[in-house]
């Protein structure tokens, strides 16, 4: 699995839109961007409380990019 589909899985069973839902990957040599993009009425849901659920998602795109050796960053794009 990559780590744009991992982030698309997860961004889709936060919303209530989830056909809205981009993942769009930026690789470079070391870091890959990976940039997601929401419904507007779903920002919220995908950010979280104080960004609890944006954290947790960055959490779990780390813990799975060192497993490649590689740096990953997300971004969500409003």
């Amino acid at each position: 699995m990559e780590m744009k589909d991992l982030i698309a899985y997860i961004a889709k069973a936060l919303v209530d839109h989830p056909e809205a839902v981009e993942v769009l990957e930026v690789e470079g040599e070391q870091t890959s961007v990976i940039e997601l993009k929401v419904a507007k009425d779903d920002l919220g849901k995908v950010i979280g409380k104080q960004g609890r659920t944006a954290r947790a998602m960055r959490t779990i795109l780390s813990a799975a990019s060192t497993k490649i050796r590689k740096r990953a960053v997300l971004e969500i794009i409003e």
